[in-house]
């Protein structure tokens, strides 16, 4: 009997601490839309794309019903020519901002690690998963976690 509540007085301590820190999860859907706003190119060392060159950009932020919801804005250097470019942007809505960085593919879809966010993205970790439409669009899926505090 005194062996089953030494393992009871054990074991919910630990049943506490494991739901103390549970995470909350969930998806969000954008667009960055590079057909309007700024995209510029940076053209360096030898012409056309080569390693090193930048790109630029501060575009629209859409979201699922194609509804402005803030900015898709950020740089990608190229380090293997038409294939790869390093990247690093942030997504700023009214409610705080999520900033990723990562290897992006010119084709195919990228998965790009969440870094960190701001206001009510504080404390948020995830993975995105951009994908180029054809159409200098860009289909961008969140999957964003946060640690109950």
């Amino acid at each position: 009997m005194y062996k089953a509540m030494l393992m009871a007085a054990l074991t919910l301590p630990m049943l506490g601490c494991e739901s103390a820190h549970a995470e909350e999860s969930w998806t969000l859907n954008t667009l960055a839309d590079a057909r309007s706003g700024i995209a510029s190119p940076v053209d360096l060392g030898a012409p056309g794309d080569s390693p090193g060159d930048m790109f630029v950009f501060d575009q629209p932020l859409l979201n699922a019903e194609k509804e402005n919801i803030g900015s898709n804005s950020g740089y990608c250097v190229r380090t293997l020519p038409g294939q790869f470019s390093e990247c690093q942007w942030t997504l700023t809505m009214a409610d705080g901002t999520i900033t990723v960085a990562g290897r992006e593919a010119e084709t195919g879809t990228s998965l790009i690690p969440v870094v960190g966010g701001t206001g009510a993205y504080l404390g948020v970790t995830g993975m995105l998963a951009t994908t180029p439409n054809g159409d200098r669009t860009f289909t961008q899926v969140l999957t964003l976690m946060k640690p109950n505090r």
